[in-house]
């Protein structure tokens, strides 16, 4: 598992060509789902864009091929992580990317937070026991195969609950500094009608000169 391949062997070629489609399909179901990257998840990803991403992810491809168990590891989680975005890749493209980012976070807010932890954990839990399951029951003496597919489809649950996590907090921390904002202008506002009218107090008691 630990070796490497000779590059441009047929070996290579092969875990070249999976790596490329796996990670092909994990960026067209990110373009079908969100073209301009508003629901991208990865920071990363999210700041490298289009421009910058398909052609790093294609000197990965190159360089990881050569690596067999990271090979499949990475193209076992990225085919699932384009299944996932294609689940809900038409609805998002069909409400709009920030019409369905608005809707989505409305939805959290309303949610609660227990509720919403237990079923991201459950479901983090179960992917991963599949994937532990497969480890376990994988032969050593045939391949790596198996257990490869085993860590990527650990490594999907994982990446899953940690991005989801991380955009939760991320929503709470610019949810808590609108609220701080709003709250600050409030107050500003308070102290300006305050000082207008203590203003228009003033000038009305002030003696007014007399005619002649």
């Amino acid at each position: 598992m630990s070796d490497l391949i000779p590059f441009g062997s047929r070996s290579y070629a092969e875990l070249f060509l999976l790596l490329f489609f796996a990670r092909g399909m994990d960026f067209l179901s990110t373009w079908v789902a969100t073209p301009h990257m508003v629901l991208e998840g990865n920071p990363i990803a999210k700041k490298l864009g289009w421009k910058w991403g398909i052609p790093i992810n294609f000197v990965l491809c190159l360089g990881f091929a050569l690596w067999p168990l990271p090979a499949v590891v990475i193209s076992t989680s990225s085919l699932l992580i384009a299944v996932r975005n294609f689940q809900s890749a038409w609805l998002m493209r069909s409400m709009g990317e920030h019409h369905y980012r608005d809707w989505h976070i409305q939805r959290i807010q309303e949610t609660s937070a227990t509720l919403y932890l237990s079923c991201l954990f459950a479901q983090t839990a179960l992917t991963t026991a599949v994937g532990g399951a497969i480890i376990y029951f994988s032969d050593w003496e045939r391949g790596y195969i198996p257990f490869a597919i085993g860590l990527g489809i650990i490594a999907y649950a994982l990446a899953v609950a940690f991005y989801t996590i991380l955009g939760v907090w991320r929503l709470r921390r610019n949810s808590l500094a609108k609220a701080e904002l709003e709250q600050r202008n409030f107050a500003l506002g308070q102290i300006a009608m305050r000082e207008a009218r203590n203003g228009a107090l003033l000038a009305a008691e002030q003696p007014q000169p007399q005619g002649k």
